[in-house]
């Protein structure tokens, strides 16, 4: 068993030093990718954050008579899991830059399980409101934001396993090799920012 671990660490290393080779010839560009793209999405995101402060200044009363207001304590909680997962899953790429993969491991568990009870939350909401899809154009407006948020938060929860899942091999990360935790990370920092913008507008103005 030991050897076997043994020849996984070297066939690791090696691999690794073929990257940095590559890299050498090749400049690492994936996190500027990595940043074009989240540009991209934010760009999407204030495009709809823009109609709906369209939709509220040029209507003469917004939410529409009729819609029922909104219940602060659930999505309220549910902002609070969301801003602390980001605390925790900086914690893990912390934890990596040590060599600590184990305490990388776990706090990537933690945010993993607090995006899925984000999630659970959100459905939660859904199932108790009192209007739907097509009541009028804020339910519309509520769905279409909340819902693409919560597209993104599934993906990010399913980055983070996907992440844990390739940890499995020893030294897959390390100190110097963690683009994988970085991407991760920042992917959901971009979550975290985007639920507050929206939480401002849906629910506090």
């Amino acid at each position: 068993m030991q050897s076997q671990i043994a020849n996984t660490t070297i066939i690791e290393q090696n691999r690794h030093e073929a990257v940095d080779a590559h890299h050498e010839a090749h400049p690492d560009h994936r996190l500027f990718g990595l940043v074009v793209f989240l540009i991209a999405e934010g760009m999407i995101f204030m495009g709809m954050f823009g109609a709906y402060l369209a939709f509220r200044s040029t209507l003469p009363v917004w939410p529409p008579e009729g819609t029922p207001e909104l219940e602060l304590l659930l999505p309220g909680v549910n902002t609070i899991i969301l801003i602390a997962s980001s605390f925790v899953m900086h914690n893990a790429d912390t934890a990596i830059k040590k060599n600590d993969a184990k305490g990388m491991r776990t706090w990537l568990a933690i945010t993993a399980l607090m995006g899925a009870i984000f999630l659970v939350g959100q459905v939660y909401e859904y199932t108790h409101l009192e209007f739907g899809l097509t009541t009028n154009l804020f339910a519309s407006a509520f769905y279409v934001l909340t819902g693409f948020h919560g597209l993104h938060v599934t993906i990010g929860v399913l980055a983070i396993l996907a992440v844990l899942w390739r940890s499995r091999t020893p030294g897959h990360y390390s100190n110097e090799h963690h683009f994988g935790i970085e991407a991760a990370e920042l992917y959901w920092h971009f979550v975290d920012v985007i639920w507050i913008i929206l939480f401002g507008l849906l629910y506090l103005l």
